[in-house]
C-alpha cells in the first residue's frame, strides 16, 4: 500500500474536511491512499466521536436530571392531544434513555475509521431528536430545549464537522460551475443568505411553538394583540396532530443545517442532498406562504410572526431552484454518458465535459 503524501498533506486536510475536493493524484476511487487519507481525517477528527459518546451519556441521565414529570406545562386553550400526560412523560423519558444508549453504542463504534453506517445511525438519532418533543408533546420546556439542541449537534457532528462519512473513498474531481452556466449555483455567497434566513425562522417558529406546547403563557403580537394566539390555537393550526410551529421549527433546523452541508460543487458531488433540500425549501415552503395567506379567510385573524416565517422563507425559494435544476442538468447528462442514475444520486461525479465546449445558459 502507497502511504508516501505531501508534507503539506497534514495540515491542508484540516482545512479540506471530507466534502472539499481533493489533490488530482488520487488515482483510482479506492486506492489506498485515500483510504490512508481516510484514517489520517479520522484521527485529525476523533474528538467529534467522544462528543457522540458524550451527548449519548448526557441523554441517558437527562430525565433523571431534568425531572421530566415536574412543573409540567398546560396546553393553551381547550386543545387535547393523542397522548395523555402521563404517557407523554413516559415515552419522552424512554425516547432519552434509548437514543442515549444508542449513541453510546454507535458512538464508540465511530472511533474506529471506515465505519460510516455507525455515523449514519448517530445521524438518523440527532434527527429523531428534533422530532421527539414535537411528536410527543413534550410536557417541559427544558426537554424540548434539551432535545432539540443536542439533536442539532448530533447532526452536525456526524455530516458537517467530521464531514460525509467516508465521502473521500468516492467523491471524483471536477468542475465548481456547471456546463453551460456563468455562475455557480451552489457557492457559498449564496448559500450564506439561505443560512441566515433558515436560523432566523428558526428562532421565529421556536416563539410560535412555545406558546402552541405550553411553554408561555402569552402570545405577544407587535402589531395584532391577541390575534396571534386566534391563530395558534384556531382550527387549522389544530388540523395537524403535532405542532405546526414546531414542525415549522424543525424544517428551519433542517434548512440552516443543510445550508452547510457539501462543498461549492455539492450539485455534482450530493445531488441526494440538494434534492432533499431542494424538497424542504421549494414545495414545503409554497405550502407554510399560502397557510399563512390563508389565515385573514380562514381564521379571521393575522400573526405578524407568521407572517415573519413566511417572509423569510421568500428569498430562499429562488436561491434553491437554481441550484436544484443545475443538479438535475447534471443528473440528466450522467444518464446520458451510460452512467447509473443510482449511483450518481447517491455518490456524485465529476463534470466530462470540457469548459471550451461549454455555452450560455
Amino acid at each position: 500500500m502507497e502511504t508516501n503524501m505531501p508534507s503539506n498533506a497534514s495540515s491542508s486536510m484540516g482545512l479540506r474536511g471530507a466534502t472539499r475536493s481533493m489533490s488530482g493524484d488520487m488515482g483510482d476511487p479506492y486506492s489506498g491512499k485515500r483510504h490512508h487519507m481516510l484514517a489520517m481525517h479520522h484521527q485529525q477528527t476523533l474528538w467529534v466521536y467522544w462528543l457522540l459518546i458524550l451527548f449519548g451519556a448526557w441523554l441517558l441521565v437527562s430525565p433523571f436530571t431534568f425531572g421530566y414529570d415536574t412543573s409540567t406545562a398546560r396546553l393553551p386553550g381547550d386543545r387535547t392531544v393523542w397522548l395523555s400526560l402521563e404517557h407523554r412523560i413516559l415515552a419522552m423519558q424512554w425516547s432519552d434513555v434509548i437514543s442515549g444508549f444508542l449513541l453510546l453504542i454507535f458512538g464508540w463504534r465511530s472511533l474506529t475509521p471506515n465505519r460510516p453506517y455507525s455515523l449514519w445511525v448517530c445521524c438518523f438519532i440527532g434527527i429523531w431528536l428534533t422530532f421527539a418533543p414535537i411528536v410527543f408533546w413534550a410536557p417541559k420546556a427544558a426537554t424540548y430545549l434539551n432535545d432539540t439542541f443536542v439533536g442539532a449537534w448530533v447532526i452536525g457532528l456526524t455530516v458537517l464537522i467530521a464531514g460525509m462519512p467516508n465521502m473521500m473513498l468516492f467523491m471524483e474531481m471536477g468542475a465548481s460551475t456547471p456546463a453551460g452556466w456563468s455562475y455557480n449555483p451552489s457557492s457559498w455567497p449564496q448559500r450564506w443568505i439561505m443560512i441566515l434566513t433558515g436560523f432566523l425562522g428558526w428562532v421565529v417558529s421556536r416563539y410560535l411553538a412555545a406558546y402552541q406546547l405550553g411553554y408561555t403563557t402569552s402570545a405577544w403580537d407587535p402589531f395584532f394583540h391577541d390575534s396571534m394566539a386566534r391563530v395558534l390555537t384556531s382550527d387549522m393550526s389544530e388540523s395537524l396532530p403535532i405542532s405546526d410551529a414546531g414542525l415549522g421549527a424543525i424544517a428551519y433546523t433542517f434548512e440552516c443545517l443543510m445550508g452547510f452541508m457539501g462543498s461549492s460543487s455539492r450539485w455534482r458531488t450530493m445531488p441526494w442532498m440538494v434534492t432533499f433540500f431542494g424538497i424542504l425549501v421549494i414545495p414545503l415552503g409554497l405550502v407554510h406562504i399560502f397557510l399563512v395567506i390563508s389565515q385573514p379567510v380562514v381564521v379571521g385573524a393575522w400573526c405578524t410572526f407568521c407572517l415573519l416565517a413566511a417572509a423569510i422563507m421568500l428569498p430562499m425559494i429562488p436561491l434553491e431552484v437554481d441550484e436544484v435544476v443545475a443538479m438535475g442538468q447534471y443528473l440528466a447528462r450522467a444518464r446520458k454518458r451510460g452512467e447509473s442514475f443510482w449511483k450518481v444520486f447517491w455518490k456524485g461525479g465529476a463534470e466530462k465535459e470540457s469548459p471550451s465546449e461549454w455555452t450560455s445558459p
